[in-house]
Parts: structure tokens; C-alpha cells; sequence
């Protein structure tokens, strides 16, 4: 039961943190799944704490009791659900066992997200947690500084795959088991702009590459992953202090924007990139690469010969800040500081 729970703060219910973080669409749920199935690790779904629920400039701030309630009850909901449905006051009860752990005095949001991450890992007689929200590539800094514990194991893959997967994400509400709310179908589909995609990809980057000599933080490339996987994870597990075993490699197949989520399990190799198999245009490629150029090589990616369609070219131009405007104002409810957001995205 909870209820022996020892509801101290700063972690002590919890041996080690570890966030799988990375840009959209390049591993962060096949690493996490692969942690997942260590006996002692429990695995956190995309909760979207960081710049949904929390904010800098807040990490001080105290919460009154109805706040700090509904705050780990949409933990609870994320985690039990998706983030991506309708909070429920289904987990009240279990929020307020939460809430009971932390002094009343001690009622900060970051203190109950950390709370929430003790009961899960209690719960599921697990020692670590291990959380899976991308956009966490981010919040490092914070990270690092108010979780002296924890590991950040950043996840990289090339951005013209990137590209592709995100060009096809709408397709998850048919691929994925128990589908997808249509909102979020639509969010996909207006996201995606191949400048939009490729300049988040350079963000995402830039705010990894900050702390590439923190011995905290340990970068690796999606297709190391599928090349070698045995190699790849025996790296992750010694970074993160776990034996390797083969069992770990056994995950299911999901998250996939190409194909159908199956009860099959394995990582699976590929031969190639992707998009060399075709679902990109020559001018979607070109931009990518031209805009990712810098970034590209530093991570081991050569571009490819190619030349642009003027007219497409044009075309992509003219539509930039359209799509970028409706995406924006789409995903307006996915930002407690809209300024702050924006500006951490603005490492291009």
C-alpha cells in the first residue's frame, strides 16, 4: 500500500530519474520501452510536465491544496490514459494520497510531479522511473538542476526521417491500437511544414548539444540503435547503471508512423533511412537539408545530392507563415508560458 509510502520530497523514494527526451518522432518511445523492461524500472508515459503544467518562473511558487489536488490527478490521467484525452476526476483519491506525502508547506509543482513519479514507481515495486516526454530535450537545464539524481539519455535520428515520420504522424490514429482523439489528428496534419519541421529539429538539437559534456547526459543516434542494438543499449545500460540483458531488446512493436502497431516483438533493423525509400518530394528534401546543414554533419549525416522544384520552393515559402500560424494557434492550449515556449524554440 502507499499508505508506508515514507512521503518525503527530493526523491528519496526513488533510487534514480532517468528522461528519455529527443526531437519528436526519433526513438524516445522505443528507448523508453527497451528501459521498461528492466525489472526495476517503471516507465513513465509522456506527461508534458515541463512547459504544460510548469514553468520556470513558478518553481518557487506554492500551490494551494485544490491546485496541488488537480495537478496529480492530471498526472494520474496522463499516465493512466494519454495525455492526449480528457482529464478525469477518476484518480482523486489516489491524487490525494499523493498530496498527503508532501508537507503543506512544500506545496510546489515540482514537488508533486516528483511525488507522482515516487507513488508510480512504489506502486509497480519498481526503483526507477523512467519518463518519456520528447519535448523535455528543452528543459535539461531544469532538469539537472532540480533532480541532482537524475539521467538524461538524449535521442537523435536523422532529420529527413524526422521529416518523413512527421509528414505521415496523422496516420497514428489508424496505426495505433485504441486510435486517437481527432483533434490530435488534425493538430498532425497542420504541424507539419517541412521549413516548421526541420527548424524544430535544429531547436531540438541545439538544446541538446548544450550539455554534450555533462556526464549526465548521453546522446544516441536512432540508427545506432536499429544497426546495433545490442551495442547501443549495452552503452545506455552502463550510463544508467543497469546490467544489459537481452530480454530488454524484446520490446512490442508501436509508435510506428509507417506502419500498424502489432503484438510483435523485437527491434526492427532497417536497411536504409527512409525517406531514401521515397514519401518526400526533392524540395522537401532540400530544405531539410539546407536548413539542418550544420547540425546535420556534426551528428554523422551526410546530405544528398538533390535539387529543389522552384514552384514548390515558392510554394513552401509563401506558405510557411500560414501553417506556422495555424499550428500555433492550435497548440496555444499546450503552453503555459507562450513566450517562454516560443523562445526555447527559437534556437534554429
Amino acid at each position: 500500500m502507499f499508505d508506508s509510502f515514507n512521503g518525503k520530497v527530493n526523491v528519496n523514494n526513488i533510487s534514480q530519474m532517468i528522461f528519455v527526451v529527443g526531437n519528436s518522432r526519433s526513438g524516445t518511445t522505443m528507448m523508453s520501452n527497451i528501459l521498461e523492461n528492466h525489472l526495476d524500472i517503471y516507465k513513465i508515459h509522456e506527461l508534458h510536465f515541463f512547459e504544460e503544467l510548469w514553468t520556470p518562473e513558478e518553481n518557487d511558487e506554492l500551490l494551494t491544496g485544490s491546485e496541488a489536488l488537480n495537478l496529480a490527478n492530471r498526472l494520474l490521467s496522463a499516465q493512466r490514459h494519454d495525455y492526449v484525452f480528457k482529464v478525469t476526476e477518476r484518480y482523486i483519491e489516489e491524487a490525494q494520497k499523493i498530496i498527503r506525502t508532501i508537507d503543506s508547506n512544500s506545496l510546489r509543482a515540482i514537488y508533486i510531479y516528483e511525488a507522482f513519479l515516487g507513488y508510480e514507481v512504489f506502486k509497480n515495486n519498481c526503483k526507477a522511473a523512467c519518463e518519456s516526454t520528447p519535448r523535455n530535450v528543452f528543459y535539461i537545464g531544469e532538469i539537472l538542476e532540480n533532480f541532482p539524481h537524475a539521467k538524461i539519455i538524449n535521442m537523435v535520428r536523422d532529420p529527413r526521417d524526422v521529416l518523413l515520420s512527421q509528414k505521415r504522424k496523422w496516420r497514428r490514429s489508424y496505426l495505433r491500437s485504441g486510435g486517437r482523439p481527432l483533434k490530435e489528428t488534425l493538430r498532425a496534419l497542420i504541424n507539419y511544414h517541412p521549413i516548421t519541421i526541420s527548424k524544430l529539429w535544429n531547436a531540438a538539437i541545439s538544446a541538446a548539444d548544450k550539455f554534450n559534456d555533462n556526464d549526465r547526459v548521453c546522446t544516441v543516434r536512432y540508427e545506432d540503435l536499429l544497426k546495433n542494438p545490442e551495442n547501443a543499449v549495452s552503452r545506455v545500460c552502463g550510463f544508467v547503471g543497469i546490467d544489459y540483458d537481452q530480454t530488454l531488446l524484446d520490446i512490442p512493436h508501436t509508435g510506428s508512423s509507417h506502419v500498424k502497431d502489432s503484438k510483435n516483438k523485437g527491434i526492427r533493423k532497417a536497411s536504409g533511412p527512409k525517406w531514401q525509400g521515397g514519401g518526400l518530394n526533392s524540395t522537401e528534401i532540400y530544405l531539410c537539408q539546407n536548413i539542418t546543414m550544420p547540425h546535420l554533419r556534426k551528428h554523422g549525416y551526410e546530405p544528398a545530392a538533390i535539387r529543389a522544384n522552384p514552384v514548390l520552393l515558392l510554394y513552401y515559402f509563401i506558405s510557411f507563415p500560414v501553417k506556422l500560424g495555424f499550428a500555433l494557434l492550435l497548440n496555444l492550449g499546450r503552453m503555459r508560458n507562450i513566450i517562454d515556449t516560443i523562445k526555447r524554440r527559437l534556437s534554429w
